[in-house]
């Protein structure tokens, strides 16, 4: 426990029990900071978190923090000042906190996942940014879902991501989560744009997921997601249309398994990729990479001996 403390004193108190002390306590963070924007993926057992006047007046944090859960619950807030006619937040969903703002949170063991966003960049999206101090938006709403849905693809992509593509990941999940809270229904540009990063992920993992299923097709991708069916078809029209973007995902998965699996034969790969026949899959593969399958895997035994 007085590990973790020192872990994360840098942006809050984390007061101990001595049950805490004595017993031990379990705690994992992963961070990733790109510009001004930082994301970490936490594991904690149940702790408390404050953040006293004190606190704030000998460090220059201003951000606000976003936590998504996804295990466990936002817990009980205190030290936030609300309106008397504010429902208690409901106990799971998307919390914010305002780091330059008060607060005690005695939280239940989870799994959060959160957004530093700078406080220039909220102040910008709401009249009143501070309000939101303390607010919890309920799981449940398409919005919500997306959020979560990017959220957890950028704790699993982003040790892998260059800056810019990290960069542009975390931006939409700012916007979203900015969305997400703000109290008009009708969401501004850049929102509406995160909101379309974000589903263009989602459709994307969806079809690398399944791309040895056979029935994968453009309609069943938009039924499985619940979309529109012209806004995704419009939305990959610069790739040839949706039904060009599986067949080229799945002839570029192929191009890796010739290589990953030299003992299976051209037409295993083929089939198991859903082309319905050796040939076919043949000129498919000539066409988008100028050489045949074969070729690939000539080329391929060529490289591997000269680096011998």
């Amino acid at each position: 426990m007085l590990a973790w403390r020192e872990r994360v004193g840098h942006v809050v108190d984390v007061p101990p029990s001595q049950p805490q002390i004595d017993q031990g306590f379990s705690g994992s963070i992963d961070r990733y900071t790109v510009g001004e924007l930082i994301f970490t993926d936490a594991r904690t057992d149940a702790t408390v978190l404050e953040r006293s006047l004190a606190r704030i007046s000998t460090d220059r944090r201003r951000d606000y923090v976003f936590h998504i859960f996804k295990e466990g619950s936002v817990g009980n807030m205190t030290g936030i000042r609300k309106k008397r006619s504010e429902r208690a937040p409901p106990a799971q969903g998307i919390a914010v906190l305002d780091l330059n703002q008060t607060f005690r949170v005695e939280r239940p063991r989870c799994h959060v996942l959160s957004l530093f966003v700078p406080k220039a960049t909220v102040d910008a999206a709401f009249p009143d940014a501070d309000s939101i101090h303390g607010r919890v938006v309920e799981f449940g709403t398409p919005l919500t879902r997306i959020v979560v849905d990017h959220a957890t693809a950028l704790a699993r992509e982003l040790p892998l991501m260059n800056a810019a593509d990290a960069a542009g990941a975390l931006d939409a999940g700012a916007q979203l989560l900015i969305a997400a809270f703000r109290k008009q229904t009708r969401l501004s540009g850049e929102a509406r744009a995160a909101v379309q990063v974000a589903l263009l992920g989602q459709v994307r993992r969806f079809i690398d997921a399944n791309l040895h299923h056979a029935d994968l097709s453009p309609a069943s991708v938009v039924d499985a997601l619940q979309l529109k069916r012209a806004t995704i078809y419009r939305w990959f029209e610069h790739e040839g249309g949706l039904g060009a973007y599986i067949r080229n995902r799945r002839l570029r998965e192929a191009a890796d398994e010739l290589v990953r699996f030299p003992h299976l034969q051209v037409v295993e790969i083929a089939f198991g990729l859903g082309f319905k026949s050796a040939s076919d899959f043949t000129r498919a593969f000539r066409r988008a990479y100028g050489m045949s399958p074969q070729d690939v895997r000539v080329k391929t035994a060529e490289l591997q001996r000269e680096s011998r």
